[in-house]
């Protein structure tokens, strides 16, 4: 049985001016009828009953897992993990390292924690968890999944509640978690090349580098839409320069090619397009992004208005 210790709050204990109405001496007891003095009786009596099971309550109450091992408590929070509850997963994860700091059930949990934090949808958490984790175990054989993880996190969190719901263009969000997660995953290719997880990785980089490249094609049809032909030809040279081997190239050269039409730089502009005459004979590679046109997503913002000033 859990036993009360020192430092939780002591019981109430009956002294002072309620104990002196028992006494002789106090004449304003002796003033009151019979009757009265008799219901004061009784009500300090109850009231001390009162407290004292108040604090037997206390003392009886007993934590079902005080007794847990270590091993319990990350057995119960890995079968928690398989059943999908991840809340109660992150309570025992927690619970375990609170109570058992050290040790590998510790260690284990400290991983596996960033894993429920991601399910649950807490994607900070899951990032701190992960960062903690390569922070205390840089050596550790599994802290290769610490780096997959946090590029996990950052590949699918700026997903919202517009894309769970209608289909929309991927390359169209903030390519801020993008970046991110390249780095995440460029960093646990470096470092290990033969991780069970880098193949995986490399294949999310290359969706990622299309996707970073298409954005930046996106941002080119806005500067377009509004006039702003320099700052068009200044994002479609980067792309050219930076994102080479993607859809985006054939596209950027032909907004590019636009553009320079539209500020008179007929030279610069014939130039692009022996340029694309060159390398896209065909015209352009089957993908995606062939079209020209604006995507659904596109569409739909225009039909909300994002796109207005």
């Amino acid at each position: 049985m859990l036993q009360v210790v020192a430092h939780e709050p002591p019981c109430l204990e009956v002294r002072g001016k309620s104990a002196a109405l028992h006494t002789n001496d106090n004449p304003t007891l002796h003033a009151m009828p019979p009757f009265f003095r008799a219901f004061l009786g009784l009500s300090r009596t109850f009231g001390i009953v009162l407290i004292l099971a108040a604090c037997s309550g206390v003392s009886e109450k007993k934590d079902e897992k005080a007794d847990w091992t270590a091993e319990q408590f990350y057995n119960e929070a890995k079968q928690a993990l398989r059943d999908e509850r991840y809340g109660k997963a992150i309570e025992h994860y927690e619970t375990l390292e609170t109570r058992f700091p050290f040790g590998m059930y510790a260690t284990q949990g400290q991983l596996e924690i960033g894993y429920a934090y991601y399910k649950s949808d807490e994607p900070d958490s899951a990032i701190a968890a992960a960062d903690r984790f390569i922070k205390l175990h840089p050596r550790h054989p599994n802290v290769d999944y610490a780096y997959y993880l946090k590029g996990l996190v950052n590949y699918n969190r700026s997903i919202g509640f517009l894309e769970r719901f209608i289909p929309t263009d991927s390359s169209q969000r903030d390519p801020g978690s993008a970046r991110d997660a390249f780095k995440d995953f460029q960093t646990l290719v470096d470092k290990f090349p033969a991780s069970r997880y880098a193949a995986d990785s490399r294949q999310r980089m290359i969706a990622l580098r299309n996707n970073l490249a298409i954005y930046e094609i996106h941002v080119g049809r806005y500067y377009m839409k509004k006039g702003a032909y320099v700052a068009a030809v200044e994002r479609m040279n980067y792309v050219i320069e930076n994102y080479q081997r993607t859809p985006a190239i054939p596209i950027a050269l032909k907004i590019l090619e636009a553009a320079y039409k539209e500020l008179a730089m007929n030279d610069l502009a014939a130039d692009t397009a022996r340029v694309y005459a060159m390398n896209y004979a065909n015209g352009i590679p089957s993908s995606e992004y062939t079209d020209l046109n604006q995507s659904l997503a596109e569409d739909i913002w225009d039909f909300i208005g994002l796109d207005e000033d």
